[in-house]
């Protein structure tokens, strides 16, 4: 009994480790869609930092966080549940093949010095010994910072506006996306070329 158990779950861990086809994944992403609209909810992952600021009283320095943070616990619960995912993701389910790239792109990189090794990140980015290079500096803290202060310029982040704001048809959250897209592209190809 224990044995046909533990092979089951065997199976559960690796159905849920592959990648999940767009005809099941896009489905469920506008379930949720369609169930806060339906209930008066917006998602988007930025709010999160408003509330958790509001909840620990810094309503009481700022306006900006002064706002009853206890109808946004949802949004709250789904920024801990997207944590938590992430852990259980890289730890658990975590995949020992290598991340499949594009050769194409894995050409580009190694130009640039950031070599592929078949991890998800790139060490030459994201590593504490990076964070003491000036490299590593803009990258992480300058570029952190930047998108913090565009999330706020625009309203809300990427997931906020293009799946949220999209799906009810507002034409900030298209404004804001159409941005996103082209700072991605000058991003990719003037500056982050330029910077390594």
């Amino acid at each position: 009994m224990y044995v046909h158990q533990l092979y089951k779950m065997n199976n559960m861990i690796e159905f849920l480790s592959q990648p999940w086809p767009w005809y099941v994944s896009g489905p469920l992403i506008s379930l949720v869609m369609f169930l806060l609209l339906r209930f008066g909810g917006n998602f988007g992952v930025s709010s999160t930092l408003r509330s958790m600021c509001s909840m620990v009283g810094a309503g009481k320095h700022c306006e900006f966080f002064d706002f009853n943070w206890k109808s946004q616990r949802w949004n709250l619960i789904f920024a801990l549940g997207a944590v938590v995912g992430g852990f259980i993701a890289s730890t658990v389910l975590k995949s020992t093949e290598p991340m499949i790239l594009s050769q194409n792109t894995i050409e580009d990189l190694s130009r640039l010095g950031i070599y592929f090794s078949g991890e998800f990140v790139p060490k030459e980015l994201f590593s504490w010994s990076s964070i003491l290079t000036v490299k590593g500096f803009l990258v992480l803290v300058v570029g952190g910072f930047l998108v913090g202060f565009g999330t706020r310029w625009a309203g809300g982040c990427t997931s906020g506006h293009a799946i949220s704001g999209l799906s009810d048809f507002q034409l900030p959250s298209l404004i804001a996306v159409i941005g996103f897209f082209i700072g991605g592209l000058v991003m990719t190809f003037l500056i982050f070329p330029y910077i390594f």
